[in-house]
């Protein structure tokens, strides 16, 4: 089998989203992954700020989500987002790289619940905040 932290790696560069804004994977850790994005222009969302579109950030929260799900201990094959709810606090400061961090805080034997916060160099005031459900699709044959 995959050592689960080449998997999670494989998992985010196999998604092309992932690779089109630049999301490189910083840490993955026992259900913790840390992704970052580097600030784009192609990317903004309002040309009178240079501010950054929320569309971008909800992809970098939800990426690192998935990846804190497939990094779980319970060593998940597979996952997918069932719902995640993104509070946005502020507007990321244009320039800036923005990084999410994904805590899987608890699995049930096919869900799996995340939180997430996103910062930019801030890192004292969050540029959003999130909480999502995953599917947990465990090994044929796998503790339940």
């Amino acid at each position: 089998m995959t050592e689960p932290r080449t998997f999670v790696r494989q998992f985010i560069e196999a998604l092309p989203h992932s690779s089109a804004l630049g999301m490189e994977l910083e840490l993955l850790k026992d259900g913790v992954a840390v992704v970052a994005m580097p600030y784009d222009t192609r990317f903004i969302g309002d040309p009178a700020t240079g501010v950054i579109h929320g569309g971008a950030v909800s992809a970098l929260m939800d990426t690192a989500s998935g990846a804190a799900v497939m990094c779980h201990p319970c060593q998940p094959v597979a996952t997918a987002t069932i719902d995640l709810r993104i509070d946005y606090m502020r507007p990321a400061t244009p320039g800036q790289r923005i990084t999410a961090r994904a805590e899987c805080y608890h699995v049930t034997r096919s869900v799996a619940f995340v939180r997430v916060t996103t910062t930019d160099e801030d890192t004292d005031r969050p540029v959003a905040t999130a909480t999502g459900a995953f599917t947990l699709e465990r090994a044929k044959g796998s503790a339940k």
